[in-house]
C-alpha cells in the first residue's frame, strides 16, 4: 500500500468518487490507499459535499509550508511510547479532531478532547496541553470548562497538587446520556408548540410527530447506552498476533 502524501491527481480522483456517491472505502480501494487516509483528507477539506481537489491540494501545501517554518509541535515534539510512529500519531490526532468537529464539537474543544483520548494515561495537566497543542493557557481553560460542562472530562489533583484533566472510561456513555437529555428537551419544546399553534392545525400536527419521534429516539439512546455501558470497561480480547477482537458475549 503506497505511503506519502496524496498527489493532486489522487485528489481529483477523490473528488470524482465523491461526486459519484462512492463510499470512502471504495475510493480508497481504487487509489490503493487506507480508508483512514481518504476520510481524513475529505473531512479536513470541507467534507463530502464541499470537497474540491484544487483547494484541498493548495491547503495541504500551505499546511506543509507552515509546519516547515514552525517549531515541532504536538505528537512530533514528544517521545512516542510503544514504538509508535510520531507522524502517524500526529495525523491520527488531526483526523480524530476533525471528526469531533464535524459532529459539532468546537475546534479547540475537539483538539483538547482528542489529545486527552489518545494519551495512554487519559489525563494531562493544563501545562502539558499547552505544550502539546501550542496554544495559550486561556484557550485550554475555556476548552476544559466546556468539556467539563458536557461531562466529557473531569478534574482531579495529582500527587503534586496539580490539576489534571481526565477522560474517564465512561466518557462516551456520559456523552450519549447528555445527547439523550438534549433530545428530550427538544421533544418537550416541540410539544409545547402544539397548544400554541392549535391542536387541529398542520403545524401542530407536525410538531406533535416530531415530539413523538424524538421521545422514542431519546428513550432508545438511553436504554442502549445503559445496556452497553460495561463494554467501556472491558479489555478487548486479542488474537495470538495481538490484534483486538470484538467481544462475543452480546
Amino acid at each position: 500500500m503506497p505511503g506519502g502524501r496524496l498527489t493532486q491527481q489522487e485528489r481529483q480522483q477523490i473528488a470524482l468518487g465523491l461526486a459519484d456517491g462512492l463510499a470512502y472505502a471504495e475510493i480508497a480501494r481504487r487509489l490503493d490507499r487506507p480508508t483512514s487516509t481518504i476520510t481524513r483528507e475529505v473531512m479536513r477539506n470541507g467534507g463530502p459535499t464541499a470537497y474540491r481537489a484544487d483547494l484541498a491540494h493548495r491547503a495541504t501545501e500551505h499546511r506543509a509550508h507552515r509546519r516547515r517554518q514552525a517549531a515541532p509541535r504536538g505528537a512530533d515534539a514528544f517521545p512516542q511510547a510503544h514504538g509508535r510512529d510520531a507522524e502517524a500519531v500526529r495525523e491520527y490526532e488531526e483526523t480524530l479532531t476533525t471528526v469531533l468537529m464535524q459532529s459539532g464539537t468546537p475546534k479547540m474543544m475537539a483538539r483538547v478532547l482528542a489529545c486527552l483520548v489518545i494519551s495512554d494515561a487519559g489525563s494531562l495537566t493544563a501545562s502539558e496541553l499547552v505544550q502539546r497543542l501550542q496554544v495559550s493557557p486561556a484557550s485550554i481553560s475555556k476548552a476544559v470548562a466546556f468539556l467539563d460542562s458536557q461531562g466529557l472530562v473531569r478534574r482531579e489533583r495529582d500527587e503534586r497538587r496539580r490539576e489534571r484533566y481526565v477522560v474517564d472510561d465512561d466518557v462516551w456513555y456520559q456523552s450519549m446520556m447528555a445527547s439523550a437529555r438534549g433530545t428530550i428537551q427538544v421533544a418537550e419544546t416541540a410539544r409545547q408548540g402544539v397548544s400554541v399553534l392549535g391542536p387541529d392545525t398542520p403545524a401542530a400536527a407536525r410538531l406533535e410527530n416530531i415530539a413523538r419521534f424524538l421521545d422514542f429516539i431519546s428513550e432508545s439512546m438511553a436504554r442502549a447506552a445503559d445496556q452497553a455501558r460495561e463494554v467501556l470497561h472491558t479489555k478487548p480480547e486479542t488474537t495470538s498476533g495481538g490484534t483486538p477482537e470484538p467481544s462475543s458475549d452480546r
